[in-house]
Formats: C-alpha cells, structure tokens, sequence
C-alpha cells in the first residue's frame, strides 16, 4: 500500500510542478498582453495628434492660398 500511496504522490508532485509551469507562462503572456495593448494604446494616440497636425497644416495652406489668389488678383496675374 506504501508504494502505491507514494506513487500517487509522485504523480500528484509532478502533476503540481507542470501547473506551476503552466501558470507562470500564463502570467508571463498576460503580462506582455497588457504591454502590448499600452503600446496600441500610444499608437493611437500618436495617429490621432498626427491626424490633428495635418488638419492644422491644411488649414494654414487653405489660409495661403486665400492669400496668393486675392494678391494675384489684385496685380491683375490672374489666368484665365
């Protein structure tokens, strides 16, 4: 019955080890899930400050060209 006993031991030992394993690489891929999703997390953001810049850039060259056309228009350099 001894033997019997401390082989189920043996098992249940080895069983727990490959859990522990099992449980330290689920931490381990959580914990890079969640660096990832921060890393996803700023790179939205940066996308959206660059959307914001090239509205800003847009609006200063729509602001420019305002400018050109009514300063042609005015030195009659206008083509028709």
């Amino acid at each position: 019955m001894d033997t019997v006993d401390n082989l189920v031991l043996e098992h249940l030992r080895h069983i727990r080890r490959t859990v522990d394993v099992i449980r330290d690489d689920v931490q381990e891929q959580a914990h890079r899930m969640t660096r990832l999703e921060s890393m996803i997390g700023g790179l939205r953001r940066d996308q959206a400050l660059d959307a914001e810049n090239a509205a800003h850039i847009a609006a200063r060259l729509d602001t420019v060209i305002e400018r050109v056309n009514r300063i042609e228009g005015r030195l009659n350099l206008r083509e028709e």
